[in-house]
């Protein structure tokens, strides 16, 4: 059957797929919970051999399961196990080098008798690798030869079909994490130290840096108490950020904001001319300048307050201003 014929008959399809889609959805659910239910000791076993592996965790599979594999595998690798995939076939014609007794094998075969991942096992087991089988069945070749076996046997693909590796492949990529989250806890294995494998981007900005690395300290909007509130207005609008910071002899005093501005003109049209130390707020949320910029955003987002007032670090100075951090401002793009 051609591409044309087959993109033919799937537009003879006119009601909606989203039946369909929740009958896979939930079947693959219930898929996953079977195996939650099953899971014996093998799987402490599992982890048990990962802890006490003096080398690297190597994951091997063919096709649907070797990209699983490589899932795995970079998953490991970014939460404290290292880890890295070989393709099977390969590994036959001489990437088995890669390998070294210390390491511990993940083999993963839903059939548990793929030509490629079963040819590696006789030159493993002569090196003295340990090996966790990942399998369908234990009554397999490589159920029966791995150290450890795990299953992931399921009720049938969510293919209509039965054929295409759908929930199978998910099974497996599930138990991969499962072994993950249980290394992670074994480990103790703390957001620093997921920063450490992720210095890149957003996630190692947030993880990574400190208040004082990305704070503004030119042109802070600094307004002195007795001065009026028209004066504060000047001032936020120059400053560009929407609030001004009130400040007596370098101590901080308060915060008067857009916001604090509008809901005073509500109440007193007049207030123009008063003097700002009358509509601040007098105990402005900061942060220090040595605190994680990950702090920062966590009491921006639980006070729901765009910038935050840094203050300094040191004993003496925790009320002196020292810069503005604005986190959202600075993650755009």
């Amino acid at each position: 059957m051609s591409i044309t014929q087959l993109s033919t008959r799937s537009n003879d399809h006119s009601s909606s797929f989203i039946p369909t889609a929740v009958e896979s959805l939930t079947n693959q659910s219930k898929a996953l919970s079977t195996i939650a239910q099953r899971l014996g000791t093998e799987f402490d076993d599992a982890v048990s051999l990962i802890l006490s592996c003096k080398g690297r965790v190597i994951v091997s599979g063919m096709g649907k399961s070797g990209i699983v594999g490589k899932k795995i595998a970079a998953t490991f690798a970014s939460t404290g196990t290292p880890s890295f995939y070989v393709h099977p076939g390969e590994a036959i014609h001489g990437d088995l080098g890669m390998i070294t007794a210390e390491d511990l094998i993940v083999l993963i075969s839903y059939s548990g008798e793929t030509e490629e991942v079963v040819k590696l096992m006789p030159s493993l087991k002569y090196f003295g690798n340990k090996i966790i089988g990942m399998v369908g069945s234990d009554n397999t070749t490589l159920g029966k030869q791995a150290d450890v076996t795990l299953r992931v046997d399921i009720e049938r693909e969510a293919c209509p079909n039965n054929l295409a590796p759908t929930t199978s492949a998910l099974a497996i990529m599930a138990l991969g994490d499962a072994l993950a989250v249980c290394l992670i806890r074994a480990r103790d294995f703390k957001p620093s130290d997921f920063a450490q494998f992720h210095p890149g981007g957003m996630l190692g900005r947030r993880l990574l840096s400190r208040v004082v690395d990305t704070m503004l300290t030119e042109n802070l909007p600094l307004i002195g108490p007795e001065e009026t509130v028209r004066e504060a207005i000047f001032c936020m609008t120059s400053g560009r950020l929407g609030l001004c910071i009130i400040v007596e002899n370098d101590r901080l005093l308060g915060i008067l904001t857009d916001g604090d501005l509008r809901r005073a003109l509500i109440m007193d049209p007049t207030m123009l001319d008063k003097r700002v130390r009358d509509f601040m707020t007098p105990v402005p949320v900061t942060i220090s300048a040595d605190a994680m910029v990950s702090e920062a955003e966590t009491l921006m987002r639980k006070y729901k307050i765009r910038a935050l007032i840094v203050t300094g670090a040191r004993e003496g100075e925790e009320d002196q201003v020292c810069g503005l951090i604005e986190i959202f401002a600075n993650n755009k793009g």
